[in-house]
């Protein structure tokens, strides 16, 4: 009995050892804790990131891509054209002319981009039908005589006074619009052919005719480009779809079988270095060629261009991408082909974005733009390394021509209201 008596005194005196050493222990902790607290630095302020989250704004990087390709197109433009005063045919125009006009253009483009911006595109897509109509009425009103102006036998532009307003631009945008409208109102029968592509096939049909009365094969080209990546991204059966190319690429083919010039066009690509071709049909594409030749990897220098003396017709407009290749070398057309690159994937996320978000037709827009975009640089790249037939097509947003920047701009300013109001969205909002 005593001894467990003792036994438990001796558990008691242990707990109340232990008891008294955490409450010594704790004790000291929290004086050690305010002492810390004591110390620590007050200040009456607290810095606070104020820029905005990503999901709150728009893509400002696709926004700063295109200025930049806009203010190297300026550069470039004001290099390939200040020597034009000293040919007869531009005798009366200043150095600058074409400088000071190409700053105007992009200044009324970047205005009418920013107030495009805040259009709802439920208001672009109630609007898109009459569009298109009305851009098929000014593709009518260009062919009109003495209301439609001609330059080097191609009747393509409205004189606004301000600028020449040319029609095929508008109708790029147009198209874009009413085949993503189409689309989503089709999208029900998408897998009959008569009742979802014959009525697009039609109206893209009426624009090629009117195009190819001005004559401007490459505008339709884009334009038709635009409207199979539409009905391809909107989900028209493959068969169909691979029908419709078939016959575009057949049609393409038999337009230029019947007529002389394209035809001798197509023979003076193939071989471009003959006699007759290098001082005829392919003289362009001959100096374009020795341009970029000259340029090799790091360019002549800023300015330094031999071919824009006169060499280079239309080194300003259709054949920039050469004066950049021989001015700023391999390095500088490398830098503008990523930029483009960059943009077209780009446009095709945003696009994929709001088709997630259930936003069919501003995510056919933006993926429409894309092919727009990336369709014609291709072209017109391709054209300047003679990897394609010559064709009168500018390089979206750096070659000279006021419509084609501002329909460009507003094309882009779009794409980036699409943007904001998939981030609207994401954030719970309302587009």
């Amino acid at each position: 009995m005593s001894e467990a008596m003792d036994t438990s005194r001796g558990t008691s005196s242990e707990a109340s050892g232990l008891l008294g050493w955490f409450r010594r222990l704790t004790g000291r902790a929290a004086a050690s804790g305010a002492e810390v607290v004591g110390r620590l630095p007050v200040r009456d302020w607290v810095q606070v990131n104020t820029q905005p989250t990503k999901v709150m704004g728009f893509d400002e990087r696709l926004m700063w891509v295109a200025i930049w390709l806009m203010m190297l197109g300026l550069v470039m433009v004001y290099s390939a054209s200040i020597a034009l005063p000293e040919s007869p045919k531009y005798a009366n125009y200043q150095p600058t002319h074409f400088f000071m006009r190409h700053l105007l253009s992009i200044g009324l483009a970047l205005t009418a981009g920013a107030v495009v911006s805040q259009i709802p595109m439920a208001v672009w897509e109630r609007w898109a039908p009459w569009l298109f109509v009305v851009a098929l009425l000014l593709l009518m009103l260009v062919l009109v005589p003495h209301v439609g102006k001609g330059v080097n036998g191609a009747r393509r532009w409205l004189p606004l006074g301000v600028m020449n307003f040319q029609p095929s631009e508008l109708a790029k945008l147009a198209i874009t619009l009413y085949a993503a409208d189409y689309m989503v109102r089709k999208m029900d029968v998408k897998e009959h052919f008569f009742r979802a592509v014959a009525p697009l096939a039609v109206a893209v049909g009426v624009v090629g005719l009117l195009l190819l009365a001005e004559p401007d094969m490459g505008a339709f080209m884009v334009i038709a480009a635009i409207a199979m990546a539409i009905l391809f991204l909107g989900g028209v059966n493959g068969r169909m779809f691979f029908l419709i190319t078939a016959v575009l690429v057949g049609a393409f083919v038999l337009m230029v079988s019947l007529s002389p010039w394209r035809r001798e066009r197509i023979f003076a690509y193939l071989d471009p270095w003959e006699e007759k071709n290098a001082l005829g049909k392919a003289y362009q594409l001959t100096h374009s060629l020795i341009a970029f030749g000259r340029g090799e990897i790091f360019g002549e220098g800023l300015g330094s261009s031999l071919e824009k003396l006169h060499y280079l017709p239309e080194a300003h407009t259709d054949f920039l991408l050469a004066v950049i290749g021989e001015e700023l070398g391999f390095i500088g057309v490398a830098v503008v082909i990523c930029m483009f690159f960059w943009m077209v994937v780009r446009l095709f996320h945003i696009g994929r974005q709001a088709i997630a978000l259930d936003r069919v037709f501003a995510g056919l827009v933006a993926q429409g733009v894309g092919v727009w975009m990336g369709g014609q640089a291709f072209i017109n790249m391709g054209v300047n390394l003679g990897v394609l037939p010559t064709k009168g097509l500018t390089l979206p947003l750096m070659s000279y021509g006021g419509s084609a920047i501002l329909l460009n701009c507003i094309a882009l300013a779009i794409c980036l209201r699409v943007d904001i109001e998939n981030r609207q969205l994401m954030r719970g909002g309302r587009a």
